[in-house]
């Protein structure tokens, strides 16, 4: 498993609000009434932009323009997912109902694919003796875990008074920590839980804020600008303090370096998620219906990765050259907008939604998340 993998986002609606579809991982994302068009279109376009960097993976050894890629994408599009999961957990009560819909739309598919991927890693012999571990996530299953573990906080956060600088000195304390080990990928739920707790403090009108005409224009030089410093840091940076998988000690960094890391790229992610923002449509486009399907997308594509390594689809030469990367490139996005489509939707929707009928008691509890 990449220390890098990356998952998707899940996320739930406020009461006061209609009730909306889950963003990505899973809680209901079926139909549901009205849902917004700007955010499954920025869940879709976050989607792709997970498929690419996966594939982008194996082409970065002898490719400079390709890892700056890979760093700029890995600086924001998860901090993404974990800012909009943050913003549709506004209103999640430890109540029956929404432990239920918690329960089947998040970890009953981490537990379906956590197993199907180490069943799949042996058969590709990646790793022939890997146990079977639910404390131990694999690949892409440790955002359905973090997601849980987030949720389940999400009471918490709207209690304390400065929630977000208190989860900035935990994700900071997180990197002087190497003790903090595997389990449930908890370095990585500690280092994004920042973005999760700054999506439950945002209001809609700072959405609209950001895809103003003013931002837009102001959001393009920021990723040029962005796409430059990650070009010139290729060889000068150890860009795996993005994927915030381990703490300084084990980046083999100085202590101080983990807190300091956080803070900055904190704001730098931020920022980038802005601009990201601010170019996703607002209206219906012929994505838009894709976004209802990230969850899916995300789950399945990871075996298309793996596969694409095991069975040498990397091997040949023209794929390191530029038209060969352009074209794992458009697979890539094109693979994944196949896999998040309505009719795989409803193919694996027992595994990735499931009613749970012979185990929840109550309709709401069983058929809440399907309205």
């Amino acid at each position: 498993m990449s220390a890098d993998a990356t998952p998707v986002p899940t996320v739930t609606r406020t009461p006061e609000r209609q009730q909306q579809p889950l963003p990505s991982a899973g809680a209901g994302a079926r139909r549901v009434e009205q849902r917004e068009p700007f955010f499954d279109n920025a869940k879709y376009l976050a989607i792709v932009l997970v498929a690419t960097g996966h594939a982008w993976e194996p082409l970065r050894e002898g490719s400079r323009a390709v890892t700056a890629l890979y760093i700029l994408v890995y600086a924001f599009h998860m901090p993404a997912f974990a800012v909009v999961s943050g913003y549709f957990s506004r209103g999640f009560e430890a109540e029956p109902r929404k432990i239920g819909r918690l329960l089947t739309g998040v970890a009953v598919p981490y537990v379906v694919f956590e197993v199907a991927y180490t069943l799949f890693t042996r058969w590709t012999s990646q790793d022939p003796d890997r146990p079977i571990s639910l404390l131990d996530p694999l690949y892409l299953t440790w955002f359905l875990a973090a997601l849980f573990i987030w949720r389940l906080t999400a009471p918490v956060w709207r209690l304390v008074r400065w929630p977000l600088p208190l989860a900035l000195a935990i994700a900071m304390l997180a990197t002087l920590s190497p003790s903090i080990g595997d389990d449930l990928g908890l370095q990585r739920v500690l280092q994004f839980l920042p973005y999760f707790v700054l999506g439950l403090l945002l209001k809609p009108e700072y959405f609209r804020l950001v895809r103003c005409r003013e931002a837009r224009i102001l959001a393009l030089p920021f990723l040029v600008c962005a796409l430059a410093v990650a070009y010139w840091a290729v060889p000068r940076m150890n860009y795996a303090w993005f994927f915030r998988s381990d703490s300084a000690e084990e980046l083999a960094a100085p202590a101080w370096y983990g807190p300091v890391m956080t803070l900055a790229t904190f704001g730098c992610s931020v920022v980038l998620v802005a601009c990201f923002l601010a170019w996703v449509p607002g209206h219906r486009t012929w994505f838009t219906v894709l976004g209802a399907g990230t969850l899916c997308g995300f789950l399945l594509h990871g075996f298309v990765a793996q596969a694409a390594k095991y069975w040498g689809w990397y091997d040949s030469a023209w794929i390191r050259q530029p038209v060969g990367e352009i074209t794992v490139t458009l697979v890539a996005a094109a693979v994944m907008s196949v896999l998040c489509t309505p009719c795989v939707q409803r193919v694996f929707r027992r595994v990735t939604e499931p009613r749970m009928a012979y185990a929840l008691r109550g309709r709401e509890l069983r058929f809440g998340h399907n309205r």
